[in-house]
């Protein structure tokens, strides 16, 4: 098994209220991206293959990153439509949006919860086939030769920290809540299993002047 590195998307537009609009990188977005491929380039980090999703945002950001690898594009490196199940958990439960980010803290895991349980009708896909799509790719890629880069979202990412850690969904949240745009997190087989060791790095915005762009939403 190779080791991957899976990176979250760079800034999207935070203002929308669906998936479609949301999924485009804002200018700041397109500036994480670049100041990581710069940093990876800068400090010689090793990685023979560049995975994406097929989101804008994820092909956006490899490209700005510059790597110089040619990208493969794969649907099940794809967020989980986390707005299309919000509106869902509004309309069958009287469960509104949260007006502001803190407002997130209780609303994923309930989101999380009410997926996994079926008490979501109409969703694009089931929280176990998530689950299983995330796994199944996930060896895909670490079954090929040399280290690979994956840049996908902070959902996906969370359920695969959580898969390596046997986390339920209450920890799996806090860990999706925490996750920074264009940061990185690393997964290490050790024993025919992975291990997480790296998580949430951004060394490329780890400055006085970039720390503004430590952003999560």
């Amino acid at each position: 098994m190779s080791h991957i590195t899976l990176i979250r998307h760079g800034q999207a537009n935070s203002g929308a209220k669906d998936e479609v609009s949301y999924d485009k990188l804002s200018n700041l977005g397109h500036e994480q991206a670049k100041w990581l491929g710069t940093h990876l380039r800068d400090t010689g980090t090793h990685h023979t293959r560049l995975y994406t999703g097929t989101l804008r945002r994820h092909v956006e950001t490899a490209k700005g990153m510059n790597t110089g690898m040619e990208a493969v594009r794969d649907p099940r490196l794809n967020e989980l439509e986390y707005f299309t199940l919000a509106t869902l958990m509004e309309e069958q439960h009287a469960i509104p949006f949260p007006a502001e980010q803190g407002g997130f803290a209780n609303h994923l895991p309930q989101v999380f919860e009410f997926w996994k349980t079926g008490k979501l009708e109409g969703t694009p896909e089931s929280y176990a086939n998530f689950e299983e799509r995330i796994q199944s790719v996930l060896h895909e890629i670490a079954d090929g030769h040399g280290p690979a880069l994956v840049v996908t979202s902070g959902g996906l990412i969370s359920m695969a920290m959580a898969q390596a850690m046997g986390l339920g969904i209450p920890a799996m949240s806090r860990i999706a809540l925490a996750i920074m745009h264009t940061s990185m997190h690393r997964l290490f087989p050790i024993g025919g299993h992975w291990s997480p060791v790296l998580f949430n790095a951004v060394p490329h915005l780890d400055t006085p002047e970039r720390r503004v762009a430590q952003t999560h939403i």
